[in-house]
């Protein structure tokens, strides 16, 4: 609290003065629009912690030691920009700390209204440009995610993404297995030319770090730059029902979604938005389920699959350059399985340690050499156990007994040998609808229940 005292009053006295002229540098207003989100993920932090589900909150501890590690790196940050000296601006009475707070609190307020009235054309002083140069602002107090440079194999899920989005209240569902390039989808048809001309308002909004619907408001309340509370469902509803043409993404929603405590919340909430005739909303979620409570628009988006060979081999030598023998990058492909997640990070592993070291390392460490990074994005050991940790495979036992035996089946198993076969797992149909409904494994052409290369060295590593 000291803290953000201090840089509250740093900017009070350094950057709102009359001297300024009214006119604020935009670096300025690009640090003050760091701090404002970390101000909201402060709060939707002590949110989580203070819901008290001893068991979300085990599964999602990892999450939330980022969050906070985010929090605290952003703090220091607004500290040394704004030139803040610990302790140094701290009142020791506390009734005048509290006067003089409410009042800065009141000129933010009027300043940022200010700013939201100006026109997104007033490039001297928008709190930010769009990350595509767009000419249209959304005034928030975060950036557009960039579009991805590395993106081959999507070319027809993505016209099925922009023609939905194209339509009258739109409502999509990205779904697919974890590392198979949801996000990367979503941020591709975010950028599209289509798109942008369609909606004034694009708000991009990744939900990994909540797990209740009002973790997700707060989120989403974080990105449109609304005074912190309690509950900003509302508030949220209200900001989107009284701006024209806006397009709502929320990725990794499954983290909200996932347990059923919260479930019934985080659909109503999808519901309440998408009575907002004018709001496209479009989510990411692991598994191959769409949240009740929607009317999700025709045709349905299906799971996605892994990437085609050549769009595979296209992104590896995109970041390992075609220099490497061609026969060790087929063995080395043929272990992802050709998931984008797995592709990607072999790729770079390759790039700086040569194909002959990547395919050695393999056979002694398997996929937790592809696991280094801190967090889904960058570690496929991580992506993996947290599609595991997700309550529909948790209720089920049977479920990771089924996966561990997939893990030595690469032909998988049809329903006949589940059913006939006397397998020492309860109820097998419905461990595998749970597999199936997690996007852990999938059915081939032939009806086989399968699981990816990635997914299955995972589960045989992790077999007592």
């Amino acid at each position: 609290m000291e803290q953000i005292y201090g840089v509250i009053h740093a900017i009070i006295n350094l950057h709102l003065e009359p001297a300024t002229g009214g006119t604020l540098p935009p670096l300025t207003l690009k640090h003050m629009g760091q701090f404002t989100e970390t101000l909201h993920r402060l709060h939707t932090f002590i949110t989580e912690q203070q819901e008290g589900n001893k068991i979300k909150q085990f599964f999602r501890q990892s999450e939330m030691a980022i969050l906070l590690k985010d929090c605290q790196k952003g703090m220091q940050q607004a500290m040394k920009m704004f030139k803040v000296e610990a302790g140094s601006t701290v009142l020791t009475d506390i009734a005048k700390m509290q006067k003089a707070s409410e009042d800065m609190h009141l000129k933010l307020l009027e300043m940022i209204s200010t700013l939201s009235d100006r026109t997104a054309s007033d490039n001297s002083s928008s709190m930010y440009h769009m990350a595509n140069d767009s000419d249209k602002s959304s005034n928030s107090f975060s950036m557009l995610p960039s579009k991805p440079k590395i993106f081959y194999g999507r070319e027809s899920e993505l016209d099925h993404v922009v023609k939905v989005l194209k339509k009258d209240s739109a409502r999509l569902a990205i779904l697919g297995a974890g590392g198979i390039g949801k996000t990367s989808l979503a941020r591709a048809a975010l950028h599209h030319p289509d798109v942008m001309r369609k909606y004034e308002l694009r708000v991009f909004v990744a939900c990994d770090s909540v797990t209740s619907s009002i973790g997700v408001a707060a989120l989403i309340g974080s990105y449109l730059g609304l005074k912190p509370g309690q509950d900003l469902r509302t508030s949220v509803f209200q900001h989107f029902s009284s701006t024209p043409s806006s397009l709502l993404i929320l990725d990794n929603l499954e983290s909200s979604w996932e347990f059923q405590e919260s479930r019934s919340g985080v659909e109503e909430f999808l519901s309440l938005l998408t009575d907002i005739e004018h709001l496209g909303l479009l989510i990411t979620m692991r598994g191959a389920e769409r949240p009740g409570k929607v009317s999700w628009t025709h045709p349905f988006l299906a799971p996605l699959q892994p990437l085609p060979n050549d769009a595979a081999r296209q992104t590896f030598f995109d970041i390992a350059d075609n220099i490497h023998d061609a026969e060790d990058i087929d063995r080395i492909l043929g272990f992802t399985d050709n998931l984008p997640l797995a592709v990607d990070l072999m790729a770079h592993l390759v790039d700086h340690e040569g194909s002959s070291s990547v395919l050695r390392r393999w056979e002694l460490e398997k996929t937790t050499m592809l696991s280094v990074g801190y967090d889904q994005r960058s570690n496929l050991d991580m992506s993996i156990t947290i599609s595991l940790s997700s309550p529909r495979i948790t209720a089920l036992p049977g479920a990771t007994e089924l996966l561990s035996l997939l893990s030595i089946l690469p032909d998988g198993l049809s329903d006949v040998q589940l059913l006939q076969t006397g397998l020492p797992i309860h109820d097998p149909l419905r461990c595998k609808a749970a597999l199936l409904r997690t996007a852990l494994a999938y059915n081939d052409d032939k009806k086989r229940l399968k699981s990816l290369v990635p997914i299955r060295e995972h589960a045989f590593l992790c077999t007592p």
